[in-house]
């Protein structure tokens, strides 16, 4: 039974995002949380407290979870990927993980004060995922989206970026744009922040968060391969570590 359960939240996964269960761990380690500020904006926004109850929605590993547990009364966690949801079981204990998918959620109707999703709305279908969230969301609920975004500004992240050409399927740049337009045009009233912040990486750092990306844990070995030679070189040509810099990208829409 739980075997179809698990091939059933599979089929509705997006493609791309499936391979994040092949490089679970490896998202855990090395993949950042969130800026305090930009999570404590979110919780401002959509007027969350002590006694709010949040759903993290396509939760991955909990790098949204982690920040919510602290800030709210009751953090409810929904992930389609077994190997994703073991790793936030283990690194976010004081969350309840639910296996599930944004398009089917396990939970009631009116059940949630607000929905939030880190690095995962794009990979929803979104009408259904939509539809889904209004039904769980309490009146005068909201939802929160949030990405950290490489910084396309960095000239480091420029070359990060021309490394990963060769390997980026079609329409990939367009999903959080197409994601974030959808909620505007569907809730209305989107406010939007952005913060920047960075992550010191040495070598094996910069490989293991570029061998993150979901179209690269996807990539033939070879690809991947010669890809992380080219990123070892990019720390090489500037000593030890170098500054990975984001631009963390959050907003709200009131249902």
């Amino acid at each position: 039974m739980r075997r179809r359960r698990v091939d059933a939240l599979a089929e509705q996964q997006h493609p791309q995002s499936r391979s994040f269960e092949q490089v679970a761990e490896l998202y855990e380690r090395a993949r950042p949380s969130y800026p305090e500020e930009a999570v404590d904006w979110l919780v401002e926004e959509l007027h969350l407290g002590g006694d709010s109850i949040v759903l993290d929605l396509g939760a991955g590993t909990g790098k949204l979870t982690r920040r919510f547990v602290a800030r709210v009364g009751r953090v409810v966690a929904v992930e389609p990927g077994p190997e994703m949801l073991a790793q936030l079981r283990r690194a976010v204990p004081e969350a309840e993980p639910l296996l599930g998918a944004a398009e089917s959620i396990p939970l009631g109707d009116q059940s949630v004060d607000a929905v939030v999703c880190g690095q995962s709305f794009h990979w929803f279908r979104r009408e259904e995922a939509v539809h889904e969230i209004r039904r769980v969301l309490r009146p005068g609920g909201g939802l929160g989206l949030i990405w950290n975004a490489r910084d396309q500004k960095d000239p480091l992240q420029a070359e990060v970026t021309k490394l990963l050409e060769p390997l980026v399927p079609p329409g990939r740049d367009s999903l959080r744009v197409a994601a974030t337009r959808f909620v505007a045009e569907v809730f209305g009233n989107l406010r939007t922040a952005e913060f920047p912040f960075e992550q010191e990486l040495d070598a094996e750092g910069l490989v293991e968060r570029v061998s993150s990306i979901s179209f690269v844990a996807a990539a033939p070995e070879a690809a991947r391969e010669e890809l992380q030679r080219r990123l070892r070189a990019l720390v090489a040509d500037r000593g030890e570590s170098l500054r990975f810099r984001y631009r963390t990208e959050a907003y709200v829409s009131r249902a």
